[in-house]
């Protein structure tokens, strides 16, 4: 018996936390997952949280699993390695799966790039909104501290990450 698999492949999303949400963004949005599930065989997507920018790409891929069922939405925790049922339930709410990547337990503030790197390691796709001039607000390392520091911007981290492992990659930010 000959069977006939079609390897199928995953996408992972960066953005900055505030984006730009033009009716014409969201359309080209709609329109470059849709083409990877159609043409480029992305049935899996993965999500991280607290941008915009991942609330509106899990509103898109949502509205596009009522046209293609078998797409899956997955969330990849940054936080809580062990969650109770009653989280669980209710992230399975508005995705199809989660979990939380071993290796990043005890990263502390780092478990948020760490966990965009472990969604990168995943998938052989990217979509970003990422603008090169971006650059998160200023911050102190304490309420002591008398100086600033300019901290980078994890989107860019996890992009140039991407690139460096040959994921194929579609900014959809727009000047």
């Amino acid at each position: 018996m000959i069977t006939n698999k079609i390897k199928s492949y995953t996408c992972c999303f960066f953005g900055h936390r505030k984006i730009n949400e033009t009716e014409q963004f969201k359309t080209n949005l709609y329109q470059a997952i849709e083409d990877l599930i159609i043409n480029k065989n992305v049935n899996t997507f993965l999500f991280g949280s607290k941008s915009e920018f991942d609330d509106l790409c899990l509103r898109t891929v949502t509205l596009l699993k009522e046209k293609y069922p078998y797409i899956r939405r997955i969330y990849v925790r940054a936080e809580y390695p062990h969650i109770d049922d009653r989280y669980k339930d209710y992230l399975l709410e508005s995705y199809d799966d989660t979990y939380f990547p071993k290796h990043i337990e005890n990263a502390g503030k780092a478990s948020y790039a760490e966990r965009n790197r472990a969604m990168v390691e995943q998938s052989q796709y990217c979509i970003v909104y990422y603008d090169e001039n971006y650059l998160p607000p200023r911050r102190r390392k304490s309420k002591r501290d008398f100086v600033d520091y300019q901290p980078k911007s994890g989107t860019k981290l996890a992009y140039e990450y991407a690139i460096k492992k040959g994921l194929n990659i579609i900014n959809v930010f727009v000047h």
